[in-house]
């Protein structure tokens, strides 16, 4: 069965149009010109139950907007969507009984008092058997290793305990769609895996939809078996993360920093690997369809001092743009053929 399916979806403001210099700007004061701004751009997307799937794209590309619309915040100007069975601008409660959100820089958690009463809270606004509510509210706090700071005020704990209740509040009432919008934003890398073995473990266990948004490829990597890529308000790519691994995330990032004392000398010719050097740092980009991490710090050990590594993947902006680029490419290619 399909958790969430839309067709055409499309979203445009209207907006003030601005006017340069000091006259335009009375001018707009007084007598403003309106212009449509499209957000999205009739986006058709199709969402089986119990799937995680990656919802990407570039800051302005309208990830927003959508789950706005798909969680009833926001009307469509046009298009259609079904989410569990709801059409969420029409039947919002209903729908909100079904759903979980987790926004990584917005909190459903009262900032001045302790997880355990926004629980209850929770637990009331969903209208919770009690018995149910203790059964899954301490199966959470032993999953996600709450214990600790139960009953520390929101504003006192950590970033990563707080997005680990964030979580766990979005999971109380059993809902069948989670969204999450950069639920690992700011936290440290073990942190950052915690988390993501948790959301796994409820997808597992629970059969819970994922429709996660993310700047952090390690997320889509690791969580997601599913990537939709959208760029000025409209679908560029849907496919399995698997091949999207292959095509773009086979690219890792090494920065090293140099030694003080460390010669500046030209490094050797190293197959699969682009680099750069600004003062005391040289930036690698490897390829891992051609060569390993392994290989290209053999190489260069012994030939120039360094003092740290670090291995990362590329910005998601710059996947995002290697894919963009790549299927611009294919599509003139094409083109010439015909």
């Amino acid at each position: 069965m399909m958790a969430l399916r839309t067709r055409g979806l499309g979203k445009t403001f209207r907006v003030k149009k601005k006017e340069a210099g000091l006259s335009g700007s009375f001018r707009s004061l007084w007598k403003p010109q309106w212009e449509t701004k499209e957000a999205v751009r009739g986006i058709d997307l199709n969402v089986r139950e119990g799937e995680t799937v990656a919802f990407l794209g570039p800051n302005g590309a309208g990830k927003s907007t959508t789950i706005k619309m798909l969680t009833g915040i926001l009307h469509p100007s046009f298009g259609e969507a079904e989410v569990l069975g709801f059409t969420p601008w029409k039947e919002r409660e209903q729908l909100a009984y079904r759903i979980g959100t987790v926004f990584g820089q917005k909190s459903q958690l009262w900032y001045h008092l302790p997880p355990i009463d926004t629980f209850e809270l929770i637990g009331r606004i969903y209208e919770l058997k009690r018995d149910e509510y203790a059964r899954r509210k301490d199966d959470l706090i032993e999953r996600f290793e709450l214990g600790p700071y139960l009953h520390t005020p929101v504003r006192k704990l950590s970033l990563g305990e707080r997005m680990r209740c964030e979580i766990a509040a979005s999971l109380l009432h059993r809902p069948k769609l989670l969204f999450m919008d950069e639920p690992t934003i700011g936290l440290d890398a073990v942190v950052k895996q915690r988390i993501r073995e948790l959301i796994r473990e409820r997808n597992r266990e629970e059969g819970t939809t994922v429709f996660l948004t993310s700047h952090d490829a390690g997320d889509v990597e690791t969580l997601c078996s599913r990537a939709v890529v959208i760029h000025h308000g409209g679908v560029l790519i849907d496919e399995p993360v698997e091949k999207m691994k292959r095509e773009v995330l086979s690219r890792k990032n090494v920065t090293l920093k140099l030694a003080e004392d460390a010669e500046l000398v030209d490094l050797p010719e190293l197959e699969g690997v682009a680099w750069e050097r600004e003062k005391r740092e040289i930036r690698l980009a490897v390829d891992l369809k051609r060569t390993t991490i392994e290989r290209v710090l053999g190489e260069l050990i012994g030939r120039i001092g360094f003092t740290d590594v670090n291995v990362e993947d590329p910005p998601l902006e710059e996947i995002i743009k290697y894919i963009y680029g790549m299927r611009m490419e294919k599509e003139e290619t094409g083109w010439a053929k015909r």
